[in-house]
């Protein structure tokens, strides 16, 4: 429609026709005259809204789910994150706590011999194939660690050094075939040579063919010449088994060692030997015996008393 004055004069007509239709309405309230006209457009036009609602709600709905969905995969993934992080720290303290113990436990064993050592992390672990036991451990040199030393952790011994470069060391183990170390017996101080058998119990031949030796008792390192390649008194292991062998002139017994090899990371290379022998100090105390199942005392008189009884 063009801008004449004609049409100016009908937009202001209609505009003042609407104002009067509103004030109509609002004062007849519910008896309005376009209470009619009203319902009337609404039964025409309300199924064309309900229809156009219908073929909308889909579409509005999958936005909704989309936007949902994607707060979902985001709220998913926030608490996978946290879960992770609670593992970690979890893993972390459990890590810190069992070398918080690794440590107290070597420290208590070289405060007990005497012995000044070195601590040492085990980095790498060498193949068991061909019953070669070997560890790395990530100090050298550099920290003063020498070849042919003692090396220990909280339970006893681990093996010597065989290796030394600027920063980390090559341990050979105990169990490994090629270990020999001189052992003493606790109690009567017999002695003898013990041998790595790998996953077995290590074999160790006391030079008294007719030495007191049996189940349960323990043995301690003997020393080499100028304490290497082992000081005295490092807990050793417990025999397990008596090799019978008439005739034989030593006695062969089987210990397992104090020491699991498998789970080894925290351990102690001793720089220092101790001023003297600690002979059996490093052992811990024997676990007090079980109470025996023996009756108690009888309560009966004795003859003696009987005797005496009858006397008066």
């Amino acid at each position: 429609m063009r801008d004449t004055r004609e049409s100016r004069l009908l937009l202001i007509l209609l505009v003042a026709v609407a104002f009067a239709l509103i004030t109509v309405d609002i004062r007849g309230g519910d008896d309005s005259p376009m209470n009619g006209p009203r319902t009337a457009a609404a039964s025409v036009f309300g199924p064309v809204e309900s229809g156009i609602s219908r073929l909308v709600s889909p579409v509005a709905d999958g936005l909704h789910s989309l936007r949902d969905s994607g707060n979902q995969a985001d709220r998913i993934r926030a608490l996978e994150q946290q879960n992770e992080l609670l593992r970690q720290q979890l893993s972390s303290s459990d890590l810190v706590k069992s070398r918080d113990g690794q440590l107290s436990k070597l420290l208590g064993l070289a405060g007990a011999g005497q012995y000044t050592i070195k601590v040492a992390q085990v980095v790498a672990i060498g193949s068991s194939q061909n019953f070669s036991w070997t560890i790395t451990v990530d100090i050298g040199s550099n920290d003063g660690v020498q070849r042919d030393m003692t090396v220990v952790n909280g339970d006893g011994l681990v093996g010597r050094v065989t290796t030394v470069a600027p920063t980390t060391s090559t341990v050979l183990l105990a169990v490994d075939p090629r270990f020999t170390v001189g052992a003493r017996l606790e109690g009567s101080g017999e002695v003898g040579f013990g041998t790595g058998e790998g996953d077995a119990p290590m074999r160790v031949q006391l030079l008294n063919g007719h030495a007191d030796a049996k189940v349960g008792d323990r043995l301690v390192t003997f020393g080499s010449e100028n304490d290497k390649p082992f000081v005295p008194g490092v807990p050793f292991g417990t025999i397990t088994s008596i090799v019978n062998t008439p005739g034989e002139l030593t006695k062969t017994v089987l210990v397992q060692p104090f020491v699991s090899f498998t789970k080894l990371d925290l351990v102690g290379i001793v720089v220092q030997p101790p001023a003297t022998d600690p002979r059996f100090a490093v052992l811990p105390p024997k676990p007090a015996p079980a109470p025996s199942n023996t009756p108690a005392a009888s309560t009966q008189p004795t003859a003696a008393a009987t005797s005496a009884k009858k006397k008066r």
